[in-house]
């Protein structure tokens, strides 16, 4: 058996020897089954919870729980408990009109202001550009149980969210009674769960009854079952007038069916619209909803969806489920896709004492006292817990796979969960950043499925993007702007122009096609599904070009997103040419399609051969006269230099048109960029620069940002800064979007590892004196490579790696350390720090 590795000298062939034993034990390391997994974890005792030592009192205290499309939240109360439910496909409206055929008039009325130097007047013009507001995500609603007023003398509380498991669970104690609740969110069975027990039997005994705020009737059908139907509004809240009968929403159900258990336990019907459940051993619901939502094409009022039937069968098919059952289904789908990647990171503490503090810190409960995630949150800027980043980390993955699952609607901006009719910036899919980190983290952090949504609604935008290219534009192919919603809203937002004028959102989201099609190296995909949407979009964006200074093509208007500059005399304008994000994604798109057509042989079209004559005329990268990348064509003053947006890197990251090896001078501009920024802004701003310092391989200003992230948001209470965690983790703004969730975890695996088509940096940004030791296993890179990482004392002890396409990778990179690499299919190979293959052997053997 051999490998190959290359020291910067001569190529170096290395004949293991033979080692049965060895491999085969090595070879069934890396193959271990989620459960083989699970109870390695287990025995190293690393719990990843997120616990309260009280009832949420506000929803960011909350726990959240999902299946993709169903989603919950556990308050926790004792003698009163709320589970708030949402479902991802309840939003007001119905498909819309995206096209103005007056656009194409004023289009070339802001074209010439800009022509002329007059930005100013060129931004008060494009209002004329402006389409409708999006729509509104709206919540389905509460089960509401209530226990009574012996309920309220309890003790020994506790709440946690188990990440291993996906599941949430209650205690607490009234006398000598132990009272458990337990929630789970199945996939395969599309159902919430929860089991409320008791140590004695016959303590069980509660009222129940189901609440929204939206329009809705609840029915008893029998004693074991509760029904609620319901309808969205058919505008949205700003646009509604009095009470009007919303008759054209979407219509929703939610059903709730009930098993007892014990001797004593039995359910009365109350006021025809509640349970009563009296004496039981323990009860088990099941809840399961639905929507009338037929796609983004089909109005409300022609749907011929009938969501209490849908939901009903869905319950029914549940019927003869324990909750044994339920629950071990529930584990097999989440926990494989959960335990593909494992992370600890640790300060390198050996000594048994050491290890004992170790072991205090994980767990959470120190002393009999509970130690809640919010208390370590607080105590991080102290004791700089690399084990709560481990937390934060794994639950970003967590929270994509709970809300963005193959055939279900796209994460929004709170993911799936929300609880108010008039949600902060209507809940929707932000194309300027927003969406797209929402799936940074499905592919280097092993849950490519998640991510599938997004190409789902790539294909719905560019349906109705095409019809707006063709009348708004007056160009083929396809566009979509800034804010979207589940109808695939295509036409610009209405709002100010450095907001709305800006139609490179579907451009940035077909970047996400090729990047799947790099870490997968699916050819099928790419050519079915992946390159008629780049080709649309590259279409448009062909089209969009047009002649502009100095010989260069040039956008014409362009903005640098949500960001004003001041022109030459002083005025506040957002509208000019060129800006640096808008060539930079073009760039990307354009590389991507050629890319893509090499790899299907479609090589010789005519889109191909004018890219090829757009791509030397696109307008450099400028730096500007301090030395940082230049935002706009022109190097105007910024009036806001800490602006949360950093659109004029994006080529640094999430792209890759800029890059330390090629682009040095760049990539300094690009760091006394992020330094003039400064590091205050929202959550998402934060990880975003995270990555960005990641790239540079500066690992000390990346973790500059987490422990900048690290910070508890007082819930209910107005802050006087941006970013931070609330008590249940989620990131803030604030006010809350779970949008930074994900890009902090993309970011730690950015530190980690980082990758092109044929070169994989290993541990690039790694903190060396704050996580001195550690291993993550399950990352994934470019080329459709696997990569285990092992470190101690600040220095890599080893990789693995594995593909199942030869030749994918043929550089390894490890500090100043560079070797070339032969990587055969499906083949493992054990590299040291020197980055010497030790030994290979096949995968799965």
């Amino acid at each position: 058996m051999e490998c190959s590795g290359n020291d910067g000298g001569e190529w170096v062939w290395v004949r293991l020897p033979t080692q049965a034993e060895a491999v085969a034990a090595a070879a069934a390391e890396q193959q271990k089954s989620p459960s083989a997994a699970a109870t390695e974890m287990e025995e190293e005792e690393r719990p990843l919870k997120v616990v309260f030592a009280s009832p949420a009192e506000y929803f960011t205290d909350a726990a959240p729980i999902g299946n993709g499309s169903l989603g919950g939240m556990v308050w926790g109360g004792v003698a009163t408990e709320k589970l708030q439910l949402n479902h991802d496909t309840l939003w007001t409206g119905a498909p819309g009109n995206y096209t103005d055929p007056e656009a194409p008039a004023a289009l070339a009325v802001v074209r010439e202001l800009v022509n002329q130097g007059r930005f100013a007047d060129a931004t008060e013009a494009a209002r004329r550009l402006f389409g409708g507001q999006s729509e509104v995500y709206q919540p389905l609603g509460d089960i509401n149980l209530e226990f009574g007023a012996t309920h309220q003398a309890y003790d020994s509380y506790k709440r946690e969210l188990d990440l291993h498991t996906a599941t949430v669970l209650v205690t607490y104690n009234i006398g000598e009674v132990r009272y458990m609740r337990e929630h789970f969110c199945s996939n395969p069975h599309q159902v919430i769960v929860t089991m409320i027990s008791a140590n004695i039997p016959g303590q069980v005994s509660c009222t129940m009854s189901l609440s929204s705020r939206l329009k809705n009737n609840v029915t008893v059908t029998n004693a074991n079952e509760l029904v609620m139907e319901g309808i969205c509004p058919s505008q949205r809240p700003s646009l509604r007038k009095g009470n009007s009968n919303d008759v054209t929403g979407i219509k929703f159900a939610a059903v709730v069916g009930l098993q007892i258990g014990g001797n004593t336990g039995k359910a009365t019907v109350v006021n025809d619209q509640q349970l009563r459940l009296d004496n039981a051993d323990w009860v088990v619901l099941v809840v399961a909803a639905s929507s009338s939502f037929n796609g983004p094409f089909v109005n409300p009022a022609d749907s011929k969806l009938d969501p209490t039937s849908i939901a009903l069968n869905t319950l029914n098919l549940t019927r003869n489920l324990t909750y044994d059952q339920l629950k071990a289904a529930h584990l097999d789908d989440y926990q494989h896709l959960f335990y593909r990647l494992t992370i600890q990171l640790s300060r390198g503490l050996k000594d048994t004492h050491s290890l004992s503090t170790e072991k205090d810190r994980l767990n959470e409960e120190v002393g009999g006292e509970i130690r809640t995630s919010a208390d370590r949150v607080k105590s991080f800027s102290i004791d700089e817990d690399p084990s709560l980043v481990e937390l934060l980390f794994q639950y970003g993955r967590y929270l994509l796979i709970s809300c963005s699952r193959p055939g279900t609607q796209v994460s929004n901006l709170q993911g799936i969960w929300n609880q108010e009719v008039a949600p902060a910036w209507d809940a929707a899919p932000h194309l300027n950043i927003n969406l797209q980190m929402n799936y940074w983290p499905a592919l280097p952090c092993n849950l490519s499925e998640c991510q599938e949504p997004l190409f789902d609604f790539l294909a719905s935008l560019a349906v109705n993007g095409s019809k707006t290219a063709k009348v708004n534009y007056q160009s083929s192919g396809w566009v979509t702007h800034h804010v979207t919603d589940i109808w695939a809203k295509s036409s610009a937002f209405l709002k100010n122009p450095k907001h709305a004028v800006w139609p490179m959102g579907g451009a940035w989201l077909c970047i996400h096609l090729w990047e799947h099609y790099q870490f997968s190296l699916d050819k099928d995909f790419l050519e079915n599904k992946a390159y008629p949407l780049l080709e649309g979009c590259a279409t448009f964006l062909v089209d969009w070009l047009i002649d502009g200074h100095g010989g260069y093509l040039e956008t014409n208007p362009s903005t640098s997103p949500e960001h004003a500059f001041l022109t030459p005399d002083g005025q506040p304008a957002s509208v000019s040419y060129s800006t640096t994000m808008d060539i930079m994604i073009i760039r990307e798109v354009f590389s991507a399609v050629l890319l893509s057509a090499e790899v299907l042989g479609k090589s010789d079209t005519d889109l191909v051969k004018n890219i090829k004559k757009a791509l030397p005329r696109l307008p450099p990268i400028q730096i500007a006269r301090d030395r940082t990348i230049m935002e706009w064509a022109l190097d105007f003053q910024d009036p806001e230099i800490h602006h949360r947006h950093l659109s004029h890197l994006f080529g640094l990251y999430p792209g890759h048109t800029i890059t330390l090896e090629k682009n040095a001078d760049v990539c300094e501009a690009a760091a006394n960029s992020l330094y003039k920024r400064g590091e205050d802004g929202p959550g998402w701003s934060t990880t975003w620069k995270m990555a960005l310092w990641a790239r540079l391989f500066n690992s000390e200003n990346a973790y500059r940002m987490v422990l900048k992230l690290i910070t508890v948001v007082p819930p209910g209470e107005k802050v006087d800064f941006e970013g931070g965690l609330y008590n249940n983790l989620w990131t803030a703004h604030p006010p809350f979007q779970i949008d930074a969730n994900f890009g902090f975890t993309a970011a730690i695996a950015e530190m980690l590892l980082q990758s092109t088509q044929n070169d994989l940096y290993l541990l690039p940004a790694l903190p060396r004196d704050k996580w001195p030791r550690g291993c993550v296993k399950g990352l994934r890179a470019r080329g459709d490579v696997t990569v285990n990482l092992c470190w101690d004392e600040g220095e890599l002890q080893e990789a693995l790696l594995w593909s199942n396409h030869g030749n994918s990778v043929t550089r390894l990179h490890y500090g100043e350390l560079v070797t070339a690499i032969a990587v055969c299919s499906s083949t493992i190979y054990k590299f040291n720090r020197g980055l010497q293959c030790l030994e290979a052997w096949p995968l799965g053997k």
